[in-house]
């Protein structure tokens, strides 16, 4: 607890005024807009790309409010955080079993801090990791022991590697506190990068496709704001009085949406004639340049387009969909998968080389009974799982006799002929003589 305080609780030393924040963290967003108040804070918005060439600005919080990111977002760190994590030890060269009784899995699987349960710590660094390519969680530890692993926000983690190839972490609190973190106190997941130190986000190198997505809804909320654009006009042979016009003005009034006679016949009176107006050519290229940074943006994350809501490019919803999905699987997820079981190997588990983390890809098709069960059938006709081991995957007891692994059918006569051989008579000690 006394680690507890020195950390998150008590004023700085006097000795030691607090440290402000750096320009990049203190660069905000607002009105969709950045709040600068130095040259350094301007120096610092304009060398992280903040502004995209649309005008607006970029950031890992704006870049949320576009549906496709969000949508990347959400399926990705939800695909991570609910599939589940065993920590497994190395008994021998072939034989693995559950290390349940290890400290580390009572962090990972029941309760990594005091108030996240474990699907909501790997959900919210997974998202840290997406929109900004780096994820920090401190690890507390007693007598050498993991106890916690608190989850430290990105923008206020600063990360070097020093001359000894060693990392480095200073993590600023929120009252300007800066605390000094070595390499062994950080759990730290890397994306994609370029200097094998430091992540690289998506939101980066998509800046630009972002920025379009949210110029074109600012253009399309103002439009709807500001101007309601019309979508036909009336046309009369002659000049009405204002008389008639107040009467056509009730009598269309009756036709409004929602008014009882939505949906009826409008009747027209001296020669009046109704005349459509089409959507212009700005108004589709507008749609249509929508569809296409949504298609880009899920592009960045690694995303099939069908998995976000865009199914209109998609050849077919068969065999089509269904590589799309296998792809993002092998191609996407796996890549995350990996990167957190490497981490926790790394910086969790540490010396003991008999455990192991591992995510339980099978899951992935839980939903698929039918994908599901054909495996298992497979599985028992080749002896790969025994039916306790099946029904321990379903979550359900033991049965007596379940234990067993059946041969492999194409494989009964060849064993049965090995038998056969084996209690044949050799040659040795055989007369060729007859009795």
């Amino acid at each position: 607890m006394s680690f507890w305080s020195r950390w998150f609780a008590g004023a700085p030393p006097a000795a030691s005024p607090p440290h402000a924040p750096s320009p990049r963290a203190s660069v905000q967003e607002a009105g969709g807009g950045l709040v600068i108040t130095s040259a350094a804070e301007l120096d610092a918005a304009l060398r992280a790309g903040a502004v995209s060439g649309s005008g607006m600005a970029v950031t890992p919080d704006s870049a949320m409010r576009v549906a496709a990111v969000y949508a990347c977002v959400r399926i990705i760190s939800g695909a991570v955080a609910t599939l589940p994590l065993h920590i497994n030890r190395r008994v021998d060269l072939r034989t693995r079993e559950d290390a349940s009784d290890a400290p580390i899995w009572r962090v990972l699987r029941r309760r990594p801090n005091r108030w996240q349960t474990p699907s909501q710590f790997r959900r919210m660094l997974q998202a840290h990791l997406l929109l900004r390519g780096n994820a920090y969680a401190m690890i507390v530890r007693s007598r050498g022991t993991v106890q916690e692993l608190i989850p430290l926000h990105p923008d206020r983690v600063e990360m070097k590697q020093n001359d000894d190839l060693g990392l480095e972490y200073i993590y600023t609190r929120q009252d300007g506190r800066r605390i000094r973190l070595a390499q062994m106190e950080m759990f730290h997941l890397v994306g994609l990068t370029l200097d094998g130190v430091h992540g690289v986000s998506a939101i980066s190198y998509a800046r630009e496709t972002i920025g379009l997505s949210l110029a074109m809804e600012d253009h399309g909320a103002s439009t709807f704001r500001n101007g309601a654009r019309v979508s036909g006009v009336l046309k009369h042979p002659n000049k009405l009085g204002p008389e008639a016009v107040a009467h056509l003005k009730a009598g269309l009034e009756e036709f409004r949406s929602g008014g009882e006679q939505e949906g009826k016949n409008l009747i027209l009176e001296e020669g009046m004639d109704y005349a459509r107006i089409a959507m212009t050519a700005e108004d589709a290229q507008w749609i249509e340049s929508r569809k296409f940074s949504r298609t880009d943006i899920a592009m960045f994350f690694g995303v099939p387009p069908h998995m976000i809501g865009d199914t209109e490019k998609s050849t077919s919803w068969g065999t089509g969909i269904e590589q799309q999905s296998i792809g993002f699987v092998a191609y996407t997820l796996e890549d995350h998968l990996t990167m957190w079981e490497e981490a926790i190997d790394r910086d969790l588990i540490g010396a003991d080389d008999t455990l192991y983390a591992r995510f339980n890809r099978a899951a992935l098709v839980k939903g698929d009974i039918r994908a599901r069960w054909e495996a298992y059938v497979k599985g028992l006709q080749w002896g790969v799982w025994s039916p306790n081991e099946i029904r321990a995957l379903e979550d359900q007891n033991p049965r007596d006799g379940g234990d067993i692994y059946y041969p492999p059918p194409n494989m009964t006569a060849a064993a049965g002929d090995a038998r056969d051989d084996a209690d044949a008579p050799t040659s040795e000690g055989v007369s060729d003589e007859p009795a």
